[in-house]
């Protein structure tokens, strides 16, 4: 134990030695401030870049030295990278495809997105040192497209917390306000985007992972269906796992940016890239326009009210929408709650053996993680006497219907959940309009769900403690496998934000979360709101976007992010 214990202090140190140094080691021209060039090459959209490439007017490794320069400094602000690759992308750069349609547009990794020669860490300190042996499918086919990676970005150990901390790279700071986290576990695309540090990000979704990023930091993305978007060859803290479906999603500063990543990848044919990826290829996809479309709200999951600043921004959405002939209506459909317990027992289902089988002795989890895998390896009765309280003396049956299914499942009982989550779909695809199914509501279905992407907006570091619990509002749609798109709409206001003082939480999840809502220090923080579709609707769900951006705008209250 003692010796694991050296041996993992040995790596984080030379893991963050070998960053500093290959920051230091890079070309003097990456760390002078930005030019004028620099700034307006940032300025540009994806599809500006793309074209000025393509037709010789600008290099990829001009566009390469202007992203550099800023994530470095995205880097110094908020300790977002991992592996540093700027000195490599000047190779791929220089023979990058000019005709694709990426063309020398840089893109940010998460962690786990497989590189040759470089690490796959994912924050685990035994993992530090072993480089992947070969391009993942998903780095193969953007190279194809002319695009050029240049960093990795940080996020939790076990990939399973909505804050990004790590003993291997440290804590990943918001970027419109330190001390908070930036979401997880895709937080460093989502810094670097919100920075101005990239356009182009590749995230991973399980439980919110590119929603409550976005979210938090202020940036777009659409979580995938399984099998829409490429992920083989990628490393991973569960393989194996698939009763929730985790996918790999693009994640963008602009939405503009997100339709032509989306476009440009399915140009690529990324089923000849991934056996996995389903093949059908980007459609174009018209909303209807001889009757009012139809958004089911859900503004409630039943464990965690969504505080006033999320509320706000939603109903800045619904109202918008009513003004503009649409029709908002609050969702009827099957429990969120029964949901999240279906959720939380299939992903954990092998007692968190998985995520901590590469878990150094004293090596540092996150909180939230930490507290969920010390759950599973407490006797069974002992788990049971725990919920036994919650639901008879402390009356929490919402809390204690969690713990009480909190442990290790056998093949059996992990065949029923999968038939349990099987049914739990069926119940919900009534909700939709036009299906065909017994029970359906027919015109009284819904064409999207409008919800928040999590209750709270960003909350201080150590927060996934007690706020891993309350994920329920993305969890949801990883267990439906459905796309869905978080967008910004509006920041924290202290004053329209406070917390009302009648305010009582009704169970412990929801009285825990709370304690850290505080409208005063959370101001300016970015709040999103979140579209979703049914299975394989990419386009639909950006189509939803885009409609609601749109409406925004033209009424004055389009989201500003922060500056370049």
């Amino acid at each position: 134990m003692w010796f694991s214990y050296l041996s993992h202090r040995r790596a984080c140190r030379d893991k963050q030695r070998e960053r500093a140094e290959r920051i230091a080691s890079l070309k003097p021209i990456y760390h002078e401030p930005l030019t004028s060039q620099d700034k307006e090459i940032l300025s540009r959209s994806v599809s500006s870049l793309v074209a000025a490439v393509q037709t010789s007017s600008l290099s990829p490794s001009a566009i390469l030295v202007a992203y550099s320069k800023k994530a470095l400094q995205a880097h110094a602000q908020t300790n977002c990278l991992t592996e540093v690759m700027i000195a490599s992308a000047e190779n791929w750069a220089s023979t990058a495809n000019r005709s694709g349609p990426l063309a020398g547009v840089p893109v940010s990794l998460k962690d786990l997105v497989s590189v040759k020669g470089w690490d796959s860490s994912m924050g685990y300190s035994a993992l530090v040192a072993k480089p992947m042996a070969a391009d993942g499918a998903l780095v193969r086919l953007l190279r194809d497209a002319g695009a050029v990676p240049y960093v990795k970005t940080n996020v939790p150990m076990t990939m399973l917390s909505l804050e990004s901390t790590n003993d291997v790279f440290g804590s990943t700071d918001n970027p419109h306000k330190k001390g908070y986290t930036s979401g997880g576990s895709s937080a460093g695309e989502a810094v670097l985007l919100a920075l101005g540090a990239a356009r182009l990000a590749i995230g991973t979704d399980v439980a919110g992972s590119v929603r409550a990023p976005a979210h938090f930091s202020g940036v777009y993305s659409i979580k995938s269906s399984m099998h829409r978007f490429l992920k083989q060859g990628s490393a991973s803290s569960m393989p194996g796992q698939e009763g929730i479906p985790a996918t790999h999603s693009p994640m963008t500063r602009t939405l503009e940016d997100l339709e032509t990543f989306w476009r440009a990848v399915f140009q690529m044919k990324p089923w000849n890239y991934d056996y996995s990826v389903l093949r059908i290829p980007w459609r174009d996809v018209k909303l209807p326009e001889d009757r009012p479309i139809r958004w089911g709200v859900l503004w409630d999951d039943g464990v965690v009210t969504p505080s006033p600043a999320c509320t706000r921004a939603l109903k800045t959405v619904t109202a918008i929408l009513e003004k503009n002939g649409h029709q908002v209506v609050t969702l009827k459909c099957p429990s969120p709650y029964e949901g999240l317990q279906i959720a939380s027992q299939l992903l954990l289902a092998d007692g968190g053996k998985t995520a901590s089988r590469n878990h150094h002795a004293f090596e540092s989890n996150d909180a939230g993680m930490t507290s969920a895998f010390r759950g599973l390896r407490l006797p069974y009765f002992v788990m049971k006497l725990y919920a036994w309280y919650y639901r008879y003396i402390r009356r929490d049956p919402i809390y204690a219907g969690l713990i009480d299914t909190h442990y290790e499942k056998n093949i059996p009982e992990f065949y029923a959940l999968i038939a349990r989550r099987e049914d739990y779909r069926s119940r919900w695809f009534k909700v939709w309009r036009d299906v065909e199914v017994e029970g359906r509501q027919g015109d009284e279905g819904v064409d999207f769900i409008l919800t928040v992407p999590n209750g709270l907006p960003a909350v201080p570091h150590g927060g996934m403690r007690h706020g891993w619990k309350a994920c329920g509002y993305t969890f949801l749609f990883n267990l439906l496998d459905y796309s869905a798109g978080v967008m910004p709409i509006t920041h924290v206001d202290a004053t329209a934000d406070a917390l009302p003082l009648t305010f009582r939480p009704r169970n412990a999840i929801e009285r825990n979360y709370y304690r850290m809502y505080d409208a005063s220090a959370m101001e300016g923080l970015p709040i999103g709101v979140q579209i979703v579709g049914r299975r394989l609707e990419e386009e639909r769900v950006l189509e939803g976007m885009k409609l609601i951006e749109r409406l925004l705008r033209e009424a004055g209250a389009g989201y500003v992010g922060l500056p370049l």
